[in-house]
């Protein structure tokens, strides 16, 4: 799995596109797509899931942080079982950081950044490589000896 971030308008996108070729494979949050676990309906080797800090914050609005958290691993678990069911297949998870450190007041925000970042920490630490997206120009700040296999 590569995960993506940086912060917003960034070119995250365009990076992958670039980094990748366009892809059919393409589900985003942004296009009102719920979180997607079960990945089993897609034809394609390459599989890019853009808008994490969306679903987060959808699941944010109905449970409390343990239990999305709870989902939010199994849902990785689903998205890792996809791609190791083939050694072709590659996911590309997208995650655009939100409030850079600062601390909403409200406190449906408070709890959507906290889980956002937990989620975000569970992705890198299952993530075989991590790029950081500024202005359209990466930093890969993780790869394992797996991503070059």
């Amino acid at each position: 799995m590569h995960f993506i971030t940086g912060g917003a308008f960034n070119g995250k996108r365009e990076w992958v596109k670039k980094t990748y070729g366009l892809t059919d494979s393409w589900i985003s949050a942004y296009q009102e797509t719920a979180l997607p676990s079960d990945l089993i309906q897609v034809d394609s080797d390459l599989l890019v899931l853009e808008g994490v800090e969306l679903w987060i914050k959808e699941l944010t609005k109905t449970n409390d942080s343990f239990r999305c958290r709870e989902i939010w691993k199994q849902t990785i678990h689903y998205w890792l079982t996809w791609e190791q069911e083939n050694n072709q297949r590659k996911l590309v998870v997208i995650g655009t950081d939100i409030t850079k450190g600062i601390v909403p007041v409200e406190g449906e925000n408070r709890l959507w950044r906290d889980v956002t970042g937990w989620a975000y920490q569970d992705l890198a630490a299952q993530a075989n490589k991590i790029d950081i997206i500024w202005y359209g120009c990466n930093q890969t700040i993780k790869q394992t000896e797996e991503w070059n296999r």
